[in-house]
């Protein structure tokens, strides 16, 4: 189990790094778990939530916010979010784009195009577990004043 401060541990180890010049970009990341709730129409309703505690298996949200709070648009951002130990990649949040991935910190791409080596010096294609930090490029500058999120799933290993 893994209590609230050790969530924040792993918040701090998880904080995105932008590329763009320091100053007006503000990045935020946290982390989050879905609540499921029954709503009065009968259906489920799914809002997500910081976690009292977590477990191993459990899934979790990574978001990563993003804003521009200067006068002037920011071009080239780039929004890197190592992963620690205790977290296992899975994939894109619905709803937002998905990142490239890295295996090694350094080189990215989509999961598909990356390989692992092993010990023996063979490779094989990666695989979720092996990722160890997710990356967005914002396409074009970021408008002064504008803001955005991104966010992937992950499961505490």
């Amino acid at each position: 189990m893994i209590t609230r401060p050790m969530i924040a541990a792993v918040l701090v180890a998880t904080t995105a790094v932008a590329s763009a010049a320091a100053g007006p970009l503000q990045v935020t990341s946290s982390i989050l778990v879905e609540a499921r709730a029954a709503a009065a129409d009968g259906t489920t309703r799914i809002a997500l939530v910081k976690p009292s505690k977590v477990t191993p298996g459990d899934k979790v949200i990574f978001v990563v916010s993003y804003r521009n709070t200067g006068t002037q648009p920011l071009g080239n951002v780039v929004l890197d979010n190592p992963l620690p130990r205790q977290v296992a990649y899975r994939s894109a949040n619905p709803g937002s784009p998905a990142p490239d991935v890295s295996v090694d910190g350094k080189t990215f791409g989509s999961l598909e195009t990356l390989r692992v080596r092993s010990l023996d010096g063979s490779t094989r294609a990666a695989s979720p577990n092996d990722v160890t930090s997710v990356r967005w490029r914002l396409a074009s500058p970021l408008a002064a004043g504008s803001q955005g999120q991104f966010a992937f799933q992950a499961v505490l290993k």
